[in-house]
């Protein structure tokens, strides 16, 4: 005979709520199975990377406040040295012409390995494909070192050119401001920046001469045919004299002038636009936001920069690569523009943008930032004259 209430197993068996046994049962399968996790839930197993990240950040406040202290400590120490820089005197010029030895000669030698390819395909046009191809090419056959041929050339000469050209542009600036007078000199800010700038460059050009044809013919020529800067120098002043190394300055002064004309004269209208639309006063920023404005401010002159003055450039390299010795000028020009046409002064555009856009943002910063350091402000346009009551 069949029993009136089902058995304890088969209670079980269905998983029946009135089992004591089975309840319990049901319960341990869930304390052992993982919990779920909705997307909207927090992540144990990310709490470990986030702690990761927020102490990472803390490190880098902290690295940040002490690195803010020992630059004031040592813009102290130096300002205290020096004594107190008076705007437009013999300290104040000389000052600025160290800040643009640093800023030239330093930002123009780390970009060594894209002048070098810029160079050689400016020359050769069907030598490379592309920059990384070259680059490869190059490590392959010479290393690192050959990765960086022309370094020397580039360090010596682009430092006695950025003191040139930066302690002469802040002289020119405000001699042609003195001679224009203040209400001139701010309604024609502009014709005033890039007179003071062409002054500038043109003496800038005469100490950068030689040190270019020698880079020039260093990246140019593979393999490279000197050892080092001075053996350039002594090796074409030995076969040609010393006009063997001012044989590219008229081009030089072609490339550079308009070129420096660009980049100090959109620079300081770029940057006081630039403090137009911020809220306050630039004196209200700190030392970061005001270098922060003057990258920014030298990047985009320097993408200006590159394209007024490529075709000069295009033709600085060529002339000091296949001008014949005793060849007139004019005569060498006509024959290398014959061969290369109007799209040849174009080669290497990009590269040369992307370069020469990096370069004047970095120099800017670091020259504004050597002037925070020496207690000086940074560079930017001369305020309006005050008003006559």
């Amino acid at each position: 005979m069949s029993p009136l209430c089902p058995r304890t197993e088969t209670l079980q068996q269905q998983g029946s709520l009135y089992s004591p046994m089975a309840a319990h049962h049901r319960r341990q399968q869930q304390q052992q199975q993982p919990p779920r996790t909705t997307p909207y839930q927090a992540r144990p197993e990310l709490y470990g990377a986030f702690s990761v990240v927020e102490g990472a950040k803390d490190k880098a406040r902290k690295l940040g406040g002490k690195a803010t202290e020992e630059f004031e400590r040592a813009s102290a120490k130096a300002q205290s040295k020096t004594g107190k820089i008076e705007l437009y005197s013999g300290k104040y010029y000389a000052a600025c012409t160290f800040g643009g030895l640093l800023a030239c000669g330093l930002t123009h030698t780390a970009v060594t390995p894209l002048d070098l390819v810029k160079t050689r395909r400016q020359v050769d046009s069907k030598l490379y494909t592309s920059n990384f191809q070259a680059w490869a090419r190059i490590y392959r056959a010479e290393g690192v070192r050959g990765i960086f041929t022309g370094w020397s050339p580039t360090f010596f000469g682009y430092s006695a050119q950025g003191a040139f050209k930066y302690g002469w542009y802040e002289y020119f600036k405000k001699t042609y401001s003195d001679m224009a007078g203040p209400e001139a000199a701010y309604k024609y800010k502009t014709g005033l920046y890039l007179a003071a700038s062409a002054s500038a460059e043109f003496l800038a050009d005469l100490a950068l001469c030689p040190f270019e044809a020698v880079k020039v013919r260093m990246q140019g020529s593979i393999p490279n045919p000197y050892t080092g800067t001075f053996h350039g120098i002594n090796t074409v002043t030995g076969k040609e004299g010393w006009a063997g190394l001012y044989k590219g300055l008229y081009p030089l002064w072609g490339r550079q002038i308009p070129y420096t004309m660009m980049k100090f004269a959109s620079f300081e209208t770029i940057v006081e636009k630039i403090y137009d639309r911020l809220p306050g006063q630039k004196s209200d920023y700190g030392k970061a936001a005001q270098t922060g404005v003057s990258f920014t401010g030298g990047y985009l002159a320097g993408i200006l920069c590159a394209i007024v003055s490529h075709p000069a450039d295009v033709m600085v390299s060529k002339l000091n690569a296949y001008r014949e010795p005793g060849e007139p000028f004019g005569g060498a020009m006509g024959r290398i523009y014959k061969d290369i046409g109007f799209g040849g002064l174009w080669n290497g555009l990009p590269v040369r943008i992307v370069m020469i856009g990096t370069l004047t943002g970095l120099q800017w910063m670091i020259y504004d930032y050597f002037k925070i350091f020496m207690g000086l402000p940074t560079t930017g346009g001369p305020p309006p004259p005050a008003e006559k009551k």
